[in-house]
């Protein structure tokens, strides 16, 4: 399926408007797309009858010391996923495109973008939830696609449709794991043979944490902080952002006699390389 480029604003409108009747799906990407984010277009295409891909590394949402200047961009290899998985247009704007010179008014994320992933990187999802929007109106879809592995963002996202009445169904898609449990990442790329070593304690203390659901929070953060502690002596070691049990809707940490559902949600750095995980547990 051939695929429309739209390279700004006034070339996305002639290609929306070219996709003809029908419920429009939008996957926001920053690029660098693997085998998650096939996923993401393939469950747009079961909610939808058109698909449109953003491919846009936002410069808002990276603080002054993160990755934005390394984050891997491989325009051309992404088109080809998108044509493979039958997306009928990518959005590739610059940031010049999307953003004002002057721009004054931007998304606040409110306390709940202050909690877990927000208290490490200050701003990241006020920059987050500002793009999104953009991309919202720009494209005018009927329903959009996330990654549950963002699970604070998805969260946020949820969170500021609801707030701002913005009319757009939010579909939540489950995160795709390499075979040895890696979350996939566009920043796996980076891992070392060593560092994947030790980044694989992820995975595997959010599964000890899940397997101790029936006995409560305090237990489940036990377990998973138990295989986390036994990473930080790994060479090279896991250095440890957070650990938190939190409300899948306000990315609160619950109480100790919380049940029902809860994100098991884990952050760290291995060598030069930041990752993040979570499993959704039903306490």
């Amino acid at each position: 399926m051939d695929v429309t480029v739209a390279a700004d604003r006034a070339a996305l409108v002639k290609a929306r408007d070219s996709l003809g009747p029908g419920r429009i799906a939008l996957v926001p990407t920053m690029g660098a797309l693997h085998e998650g984010h096939r996923s993401l277009v393939r469950l747009a295409r079961e909610h939808a009858d058109h698909v449109v891909v953003s491919v846009f590394v936002n410069p808002l949402q990276f603080g002054p010391h993160e990755d934005f200047s390394r984050y891997p961009r491989t325009f051309d290899a992404d088109l080809r996923v998108c044509e493979e998985e039958g997306a009928g247009v990518v959005f590739a704007p610059s940031a010049e495109d999307m953003y004002l010179p002057d721009r004054q008014v931007e998304v606040s994320a409110g306390g709940m973008g202050g909690t877990a992933e927000g208290a490490f990187r200050p701003g990241h999802f006020d920059g987050v939830l500002t793009v999104v929007l953009k991309l919202f109106n720009l494209v005018r879809p009927d329903v959009a696609v996330f990654g549950q592995k963002d699970a604070q963002q998805l969260a946020l996202i949820r969170r500021m449709t609801a707030d701002l009445d913005v009319p757009v169904s939010i579909v939540a898609a489950p995160t795709v794991r390499e075979p040895d449990g890696l979350a996939l990442s566009s920043r796996n790329r980076y891992l070392s043979e060593d560092d994947r070593r030790t980044a694989l304690a992820l995975s595997r203390a959010l599964s000890a944490g899940a397997a101790r659901a029936r006995t409560g929070p305090a237990g489940v953060l036990d377990a998973a902080r138990a295989v986390l502690e036994e990473a930080a002596r790994f060479d090279p070691p896991l250095l440890l952002d957070y650990l938190i049990l939190a409300d899948p809707a306000t990315f609160a940490p619950v109480g100790g006699d919380h049940r029902g559902e809860a994100v098991l949600a884990v952050a760290a750095k291995v060598g030069t390389t930041r990752l993040i995980d979570n499993m959704v547990l039903t306490l």
